[in-house]
């Protein structure tokens, strides 16, 4: 599965805030150019990809879907001194965003969040965390009018991290973790920003790859960060009979004081993250069990994510027609929201053989509460 990693390192390093996915789209479009991958795109910019299943008819339809957007910015003002003035888009924290590289607009102008020296801080000012509104980008410009002829006002941005390997060889076992590979094998990780959600996007590009029972809609989805917005589109557009959305879900695995619970949200090696409920959505029963019974079959290891944490778009996606059963599956991530994020290559090959495993394994059973 090497073109998982390859598929990740492509999709990580494209430029796509929410409402400006294009470069991704485009990338997508040219890994599914095969007129049977019956590729389309939608007024809103949801991305879509198609495989008919195998099985008997009628089939069920399984919409899998995966954003596409990342966290970024938005120039709003460009200032007298050739400094730009930005709003986030998405969830952006300012105490991760000084002195970091960023790109803008569509001539990936390069710029950093400018910070003062701890030479000019005193007591207060270190202790201090900095408010969004009291930072600005330095594109190196002396003045607005030099400024305004490299960018312009409206112009989006995100974070210029390129994606590397951290650590350890492409050569997973699904159990997840370090545990799961060979005896010996070390810790494959990587680097990259908006594992949140290109990581998803990665696993359904893979998936995309072969055909299942069921007939497959890959929905590559825009604006998630700013309210799950193309989920909603694309779930009443093809009103599936089920949804399984992909994600790259936040760690919290880092060492606390001895005196503090250390019990993660999720920890980076432990397998998929599957959810059970977040601030949008309860996760469907039966899928709940189909997941869990083929993590069980298939010997790969799961965790769960902590209920009432963050949203994905299975909250938009479960809302449309009748209802659609829906469940989240993610991919565990340190650092997401913010310049570069950290994922264990084992953990993101478990996420693609759970969700492959488990469609080949679904059926209508699954999909009613009488069970």
């Amino acid at each position: 599965m090497a073109g998982l990693r390859d598929t990740l390192e492509l999709l990580s390093n494209e430029i796509g805030p929410s409402g400006r996915e294009k470069a991704v789209r485009n990338r997508l479009r040219e890994m599914f150019s095969d007129p049977s991958d019956r590729f389309s795109v939608d007024a809103l910019g949801n991305a879509y990809v198609y495989r008919t299943g195998a099985g008997d008819e009628p089939r069920l339809r399984v919409l899998v879907a995966a954003h596409m957007d990342e966290v970024g910015f938005i120039v709003t003002r460009v200032e007298k001194s050739g400094l730009l003035r930005f709003e986030p888009v998405g969830g952006l924290d300012a105490r991760q965003l000084l002195a970091k590289r960023v790109l803008i607009g569509d001539d990936r102008v390069p710029g950093v969040i400018g910070a003062q020296p701890p030479h000019l801080l005193d007591d207060d000012d270190e202790r201090r965390a900095p408010k969004m509104e009291s930072l600005a980008i330095d594109i190196g410009a002396a003045s607005e009018a030099e400024a305004k002829a490299k960018v312009s006002e409206g112009d989006y941005g995100a974070f210029a991290t390129r994606f590397s390997v951290l650590s350890g060889e492409d050569s997973p076992g699904l159990a997840g973790g370090p545990a799961g590979g060979p005896a010996g094998a070390s810790w494959p990780t990587v680097l990259g920003k908006a594992f949140d959600d290109r990581a998803g996007c990665s696993v359904l590009v893979e998936l995309l790859r072969t055909s299942y029972p069921v007939d497959l809609i890959g929905a590559f989805t825009v604006q998630e960060e700013v309210g799950l917005r193309g989920a909603r589109v694309a779930a009443h557009r093809e009103a599936p009979d089920a949804a399984i959305v992909l994600e790259g879900t936040v760690c919290d695995d880092l060492p606390l004081p001895e005196d503090e619970d250390e019990t993660p949200v999720t920890r980076l090696g432990g397998g998929p993250a599957v959810t059970l409920m977040d601030r949008r959505h309860v996760s469907h029963p039966g899928l709940l069990r189909l997941l869990e019974e083929t993590a069980a079959a298939e010997k790969i290891a799961i965790q769960y994510k902590s209920p009432g944490i963050g949203a994905t778009d299975a909250g938009a996606l479960h809302l449309a027609h009748e209802g659609v059963p829906a469940i989240t599956v993610a991919t565990p991530c340190r650092y997401i929201h913010g310049p570069a994020a950290i994922l264990n290559l084992n953990d993101l090959h478990a996420t693609f053989a759970l969700v492959g495993a488990a469609l080949r394994r679904l059926t209508r059973d699954y999909l009613t509460f009488d069970r």
